[in-house]
């Protein structure tokens, strides 16, 4: 009993839950009316700009066309214009006309008057025409005086072809006699060429490594050189000596009027070099030539009748890499030819 009696006396506790949801409810339901509000303004909003671009559009066309019309209008106006002044001018020259037969059949009242006029009139006329006379002459006179000018043009035409003819007739035989020269020049230095190739090897002994190939004189390199050097070694300066020799005296015979240069050639075989002095043949060729052409200077040999040129492996004298077409191949060669 005691404690029933202390569960009915005890305070019962608040319960507030339901009503904090309720509250939440509510206020969750007011913010979607405000958004769907929002929307819809919004919604109606762009619908109402779109509406005012597509007005703005087409007032923009609008205002495009009237100001065409305006063009169209304005070039109206000034074609309008243009057929007024045409018209005024061409009523202004009918009152001319108008003002004329009128002064015309004034004049037809007294016969006199016609009379005077038309002698006036005829005066007129036969004083032009005689100004058209004289100037017809003037004309005449001064095409005769063209026909003179151009008669004594032709005359000046026929005259320098004619020298024109003379002078080609000159020329061709100055050619005749230029190529009889030079052919004769060429003659003679193949004469003296003759001639400097036999003292050469006259000079030389006529030994078995020196030849004659053409137009050149040819040394094997190894007279000259040892393999893969350009110095001259001391066999080849005595050889080189008895060259210089040689050309010195063919330089004392040749006539003063022929032009000739002595080139000396160098040629390597085949066989590719590769060291520091010498990277490639045509570093071998060319030094070789110069040494030679040195040596002939310092033999007395006149500078300005000397030239070098070097050309490697190229232009082989005989075919094959053999050691006898090698040796054939290793070579300075001397030319004499016109400058």
């Amino acid at each position: 009993m005691a404690i029933s009696h202390r569960i009915r006396g005890r305070t019962p506790n608040a319960d507030y839950w339901p009503g904090f949801v309720d509250a939440m409810a509510t206020l969750l339901l007011v913010l979607v009316f405000l958004l769907s509000i929002f929307m819809l303004t919004q919604f109606f909003l762009a619908k109402s700009i779109s509406g005012k671009d597509s007005a703005l559009d087409n007032l923009r066309s609008q205002v495009s066309e009237l100001a065409d019309l305006l063009a169209l209008e304005q070039r109206e106006n000034a074609d309008l214009q243009s057929t007024i002044l045409s018209l005024t001018d061409a009523l202004a020259s009918a009152e001319d006309e108008s003002a004329s037969i009128a002064a015309l059949l004034a004049e037809g009242a007294g016969s006199g008057d016609r009379e005077a006029v038309l002698l006036s009139q005829l005066n007129e006329e036969q004083r032009v025409s005689a100004e058209a006379l004289a100037q017809v002459e003037l004309v005449n006179q001064q095409l005769a005086a063209l026909r003179r000018q151009l008669a004594s043009l032709e005359q000046a035409l026929e005259a320098s072809e004619a020298k024109d003819r003379e002078s080609d007739a000159q020329i061709a035989d100055l050619g005749r006699r230029l190529n009889s020269a030079l052919a004769r020049k060429v003659q003679e230095l193949a004469r003296y060429r003759s001639e400097f190739f036999a003292r050469l090897k006259e000079a030389l002994g006529n030994r078995d490594d020196i030849e004659v190939v053409g137009d050149r004189f040819v040394l094997q390199s190894e007279i000259l050189f040892a393999s893969g050097s350009a110095e001259i070694s001391p066999e080849g300066k005595r050889e080189l000596r008895k060259i210089a020799i040689a050309i010195r005296e063919i330089t004392a015979e040749i006539p003063q009027d022929i032009n000739w240069i002595l080139r000396v050639d160098g040629h390597t075989d085949a066989t590719p070099i590769r060291t520091a002095e010498f990277p490639s043949n045509w570093h071998l060729a060319n030094a070789r030539a110069l040494s030679v052409v040195q040596n002939l200077i310092d033999g007395g040999v006149a500078e300005s009748r000397l030239s070098s040129a070097g050309f490697a492996e190229f232009h082989p004298l005989a075919e094959g890499a053999g050691e006898a077409s090698n040796r054939r191949n290793r070579r300075i060669e001397f030319k004499l030819t016109e400058r």
